[in-house]
């Protein structure tokens, strides 16, 4: 009994030892001189969430968290290499080490900053309810009854949730991406939506999309980049890049590029 105990052991150990070997191979770098020696920036990002990330006619990534990163890696001298995940996906990248950072609207919230840390905000957008024109909501009281489509594992999911819980007959139906999310908006398979508060541009460029229409706020979200936690080297390197990104101009032109209207007043913490 002994000896397989012993042997059982020696396997665990070995088994332990062999995904130390190969953890640096996946690891990301842990500060902006390992970061510059390895000759790359990876960076998580979701590309169904235009105007932020999405693919341009030769099925590139573009958009204004897509510039973000670039400018990022213009500033560490090094190029930019893209891991495409869902919004469920983004803390797993950066818990796994799949990454170094992640740009992906990714609201800064005191739930995720237990597992993550997160830069000072660079963006930022009010989560909405979008619904048909023609039907009647002026608060989470005309949502009762109706299906509610929101992306999974986003802000609007957690407030949505919330107001389902509180008050029941809410049908909440949930999609792993935005583009998903939207397409059920159009056919019709659900009554409203959470999303941005650019969601309906996206809308009204699909089939009678001119039809729909912002509803109520549910909350302004600010964005931050998320990194490891306890990688406080990169992170203050990150904030230091972010303020003067804000003081030059340059966050503000790139809002005016993809989002048609100016950032809000940024906080800092």
């Amino acid at each position: 009994m002994r000896t397989v105990l012993r042997g059982a052991g020696a396997l665990l150990t070995g088994m332990v030892l062999m995904l130390l070997v190969l953890m640096p191979s996946i690891a990301s770098a842990q500060t902006v001189d390992e970061i510059i020696s390895r000759g790359k920036l990876v960076v998580a990002i979701d590309t169904t969430t235009p105007p932020y990330a999405f693919l341009d006619a030769n099925l590139k990534p573009t958009g204004f968290d897509i510039e973000v990163a670039n400018k990022m890696g213009e500033a560490l001298g090094v190029p930019v290499e893209f891991v495409t995940v869902t919004s469920p996906g983004r803390i797993p990248a950066l818990l796994t080490k799949q990454v170094d950072a992640v740009i992906s609207i990714f609201s800064i919230t005191p739930a995720r900053a237990i597992q993550i840390d997160f830069s000072i905000p660079y963006a930022g957008q009010s989560a909405v309810v979008i619904a048909p024109k023609s039907t009647s909501i002026k608060g989470v009281a005309d949502l009762v009854g109706k299906k509610v489509g929101l992306t999974r594992g986003t802000g609007e999911d957690g407030l949505l949730t919330a107001a389902a819980a509180a008050n029941p007959g809410i049908n909440i139906l949930r999609f792993d991406d935005y583009s998903s999310l939207l397409q059920a908006m159009v056919s019709g398979q659900i009554d409203a939506m959470g999303g941005g508060d650019y969601g309906e541009i996206y809308l009204k460029k699909a089939q009678n999309g001119d039809a729909f229409e912002q509803k109520y706020v549910l909350k302004t979200f600010y964005f931050g980049i998320g990194v490891a936690k306890g990688n406080d080297n990169f992170r203050q390197w990150i904030n230091t890049w972010l303020f003067a990104m804000k003081t030059d101009g340059t966050l503000d032109a790139l809002s005016m590029k993809y989002r048609n209207q100016p950032l809000p007043a940024l906080p800092v913490f």
